[in-house]
């Protein structure tokens, strides 16, 4: 049990040291206050408030007129799609670390309630993955609100996942395929602990800043000068990415014939 734990400490650690510093620190601070809810480490972790920063996202104006909510699979986003969907909002799940050959769900709530399943049953990602509709990229709707998960963020909009790199894969091919554009809300909610000095956030070239951050206590409009990255980096793309994510090579084929045609 001991060698498991430290092996998912572990994981993804070594591609950017300060990073993994940083991602440390939270992970750590959070299970000492106790704000963590379940393990915190290598993972974006959930939190105690969860469900009262969903409530904080969803009195924002972003949200209100918005009808297609994307929203990372993690735990401490089950809030944000269970609302979403009460509101009546067409959501879009990715697979986690887009592991199967298919790389979403898509949760449509009208179809759910005539299919007599519970929203409560399809808002964590076993349930999604269970009863929601399996589709590609090229089968999406563009997405008026996009939810990311984060280890750590700043108030300028800086953030930092948990090292996989799959947030900033996603956001890159969203971009090339037209499903967010520079008017998109990049938005996530935290705890308020994982919100760090603006400094201690580094953001690299395919990094995606932050819009808005909601934590249990405050709304953060960032108001983000950091640039938005143009598409997929795919020499970023890391070699366990190419062999763990089925679909990646031959996305990668379609995308540069789309580019060149």
């Amino acid at each position: 049990m001991e060698d498991k734990r430290c092996r998912n400490r572990a994981r993804w650690k070594g591609r950017n040291s300060e990073k993994d510093i940083l991602r440390s620190e939270v992970w750590s601070l959070m299970e000492e206050r106790s704000v963590s809810i379940g393990p915190a480490w290598s993972r974006i972790p959930n939190f105690i408030g969860a469900d009262r920063a969903a409530q904080r996202l969803a009195e924002l104006q972003i949200w209100k007129s918005s009808e297609i909510v994307k929203s990372n699979p993690d735990s401490p986003h089950v809030p944000v799609r269970l609302r979403a969907l009460k509101d009546g909002k067409l959501v879009y799940v990715p697979v986690p670390e887009l592991v199967k050959d298919y790389p979403f769900i898509e949760l449509d709530p009208n179809k759910l309630m005539r299919n007599g399943i519970p929203f409560e049953e399809v808002a964590p990602i076993e349930g999604a993955m269970e009863h929601g509709r399996k589709v590609g990229f090229q089968d999406m709707k563009p997405f008026d609100i996009a939810v990311v998960g984060c280890v750590a963020v700043s108030r300028i909009g800086g953030r930092t996942g948990k090292g996989g790199g799959f947030a900033d894969l996603e956001m890159g091919i969203f971009r090339e395929m037209g499903l967010v554009d520079a008017d998109t809300p990049i938005v996530t909610t935290i705890h308020s602990l994982q919100v760090k000095e603006d400094e201690r956030v580094i953001m690299d070239a395919h990094d995606t800043p932050l819009d808005w951050i909601v934590t249990p206590d405050e709304v953060i409009e960032t108001q983000t000068v950091l640039a938005q990255p143009a598409g997929v980096n795919w020499d970023a793309v890391q070699s366990d990415q190419y062999e763990n994510i089925p679909f990646l090579v031959s996305l990668r084929s379609i995308l540069s014939d789309k580019k060149y045609s």
